[in-house]
C-alpha cells in the first residue's frame, strides 16, 4: 500500500512533546511506585522531560527535523538516571529518522518513532529480556505494521499501545519500564490530538509548575561548547565575562597576548557570538555541540588526570575528596545527576583525562553516555555502592594515565 499522505508540521510535534511532558506530570508518581528501572524512575524521567521540552519555548526554527533535533539535543544532555537515558535515546532515535525534513508524512514520521524504538533498545544491551525491552519490541512490531498499512500517524500510535499492551496482559511483563513507554506514547497522542487532561505545560502560553512537582526550568541544559578569541587589547574582561554569564551555565574568560579567550556553555550559540561580536573581531572560532561524540580540546590542563565521583551531602564530599577525587558532582539515587552536569565537569579544564567513578547501579547508563560522548580522554569504574566508590578512589594515583587509573580502581 502506499504511504499515509498525511503530512505531520513541527506544530504538530511540539504538542506531541508537550502532551508526553504532560503525561509524565500525570504518571510519574504512579511509576515511582513500580519497581523496575531504578530508584524514582518516573522524578528522573519527568526531569528529562523538562529539559527536553523547554527549548521548544523560544525555539525560531518551524521545521520538524530541525525540532526534533533540539529536543534530542536537550534530552540527551539533561537525561537523569537510567530511565532518563533510554528516553532519550528514544528522542535521538526520532531526530535521526525526521533529520532534513521541513514537515514529514504520517509514513516518515511512522519510520522515525522506529527509529526511537530501536534507538532505546540497543542503549540496554545486557538486559534484553526487560519488561521495557519486551514492551518496546511489540510497540515497535506495532508500528510497523502501522506504517506498512499506510495508517495516519494517531492510527500508527493508538496501534502501537494496543500492541503492547496486548503483549504486556498475554506476559505479564509490566514495571515501571513498561509505564514509561506506554505513558510516552499516550501523551504523543494526546498531544497530536490536543486532548491535555492533565495539569498541563502548554507551550503556546508558556511554561508552567506545579506544587511539589519539579520544575523544568531547574534542568536547562547547556549543551553547546563554545570558544573563541576576541581581539580586544583594552576590553574589561571581568565585565565581559559577566556579560556571558547571562546565557552560560559556564565559562572562563582570559586575557593573552592582546586577545581575550573565551570558553563558555551555552545553548544559545548565536547570542554569545553576538555578545563577543561587540567587544572585537573574533577569532578561532569552534563550537562543539556535547550532546553528541566529540573529543575534549586539548589544552594546558593543570593535572595529568583526575577523578570524578557523585556526592549527595557534605559528608559523602569530604570522604570522597579525602580518597582521591577532585572534581565532585552533586546527586543521590533519588536526584541522579545529569549527563550533562558529568560532561560539563570533564569540560572544566583540570585535567587532560578524567576517571569517572559511579557509586550506585542508578547512574549507569549516565555515565555510559557521557564515557561515549567523552571518548577515550575518560574512563569508567562503575561501583555498585558509594563504599565500593570510595575503596577503587583510595586506589587512584596521579602517576598513573586514565585507563592505568581504571584497570587497578576495577579490581576487587
Amino acid at each position: 500500500m502506499t504511504g499515509s499522505r498525511e503530512v505531520i508540521t513541527g506544530g504538530d510535534f511540539k504538542r506531541m512533546v508537550s502532551g508526553a511532558y504532560s503525561e509524565f506530570l500525570l504518571e510519574y508518581e504512579n511509576i515511582n511506585s513500580q519497581e523496575g528501572a531504578g530508584t524514582l524512575p518516573g522524578t528522573h524521567i519527568l526531569r528529562t522531560m523538562g529539559a527536553a521540552v523547554l527549548p521548544l519555548a523560544d525555539a525560531k526554527d518551524d521545521s520538524i527535523g530541525g525540532l526534533s533535533r533540539r529536543v534530542a539535543t536537550a534530552a540527551v544532555f539533561g537525561a537523569r538516571g537510567n530511565a532518563g537515558v533510554v528516553l532519550a535515546q528514544m528522542f535521538r532515535g526520532i531526530a535521526t529518522g525526521l533529520i532534513g525534513k521541513y514537515e514529514a508524512t504520517g509514513s516518515e514520521f511512522g519510520k522515525a518513532f522506529q527509529y526511537g524504538i530501536l534507538y532505546a533498545q540497543r542503549i540496554m544491551p545486557d538486559k534484553k529480556e526487560s519488561p521495557f525491552i519486551y514492551v518496546a519490541k511489540a510497540v515497535a512490531k506495532g508500528a510497523y505494521h502501522a506504517v506498512r498499512d499506510g495508517m495516519p500517524i494517531s492510527e500508527i500510535l493508538e496501534k502501537a499501545i494496543s500492541t503492547g499492551e496486548e503483549a504486556v496482559e498475554q506476559s505479564g511483563h509490566n514495571d515501571a519500564g513498561a509505564h514509561i513507554m506506554f505513558s510516552f506514547l499516550k501523551g504523543c497522542l494526546k498531544g497530536l490530538d490536543g486532548n491535555f487532561v492533565s495539569p498541563a505545560v502548554s507551550l503556546s502560553l508558556g511554561l508552567g509548575t506545579h506544587k511539589n512537582m519539579p520544575d523544568p526550568r531547574k534542568d536547562r541544559v547547556r549543551p553547546y561548547c563554545v570558544h573563541l578569541r576576541v581581539k580586544n587589547s583594552k576590553a574589561n574582561v571581568y565585565e565581559f565575562e559577566q556579560r556571558m554569564k547571562d546565557f552560560s551555565s559556564f565559562s572562563i574568560v582570559e586575557r593573552t597576548s592582546g586577545m581575550i579567550d573565551v570558553h563558555l556553555h551555552t545553548d544559545h550559540v548565536g547570542k554569545a557570538i553576538d555578545q563577543a561580536l561587540g567587544w572585537g573581531p573574533l577569532r578561532d572560532v569552534k563550537i562543539t555541540n556535547m550532546s553528541e561524540s566529540h573529543v575534549l580540546p586539548a589544552h594546558d590542563a593543570l593535572m595529568k588526570v583526575a577523578a570524578l565521583a557523585v556526592a549527595r551531602n557534605a559528608d559523602e564530599a569530604q570522604k570522597l575528596q579525602n580518597s582521591g577525587a577532585s572534581i565532585l558532582v552533586s546527586g543521590s539515587e533519588e536526584s541522579s545527576p545529569s549527563v550533562s552536569e558529568i560532561v560539563g565537569a570533564a569540560h572544566s579544564d583540570l585535567a587532560s583525562s578524567y576517571v569517572l567513578v559511579s557509586s550506585s547501579p542508578d547512574y549507569k547508563l549516565v555515565f555510559q553516555q557521557a564515557k561515549k560522548l567523552l571518548g577515550n580522554r575518560v574512563e569508567l569504574v562503575l561501583a555498585e555502592s558509594f563504599d565500593e566508590a570510595v575503596a577503587a578512589l583510595k586506589k587512584f594515583s596521579t602517576g598513573l594515565s586514565a585507563v592505568e587509573n581504571a584497570i587497578v580502581m576495577r579490581e576487587n
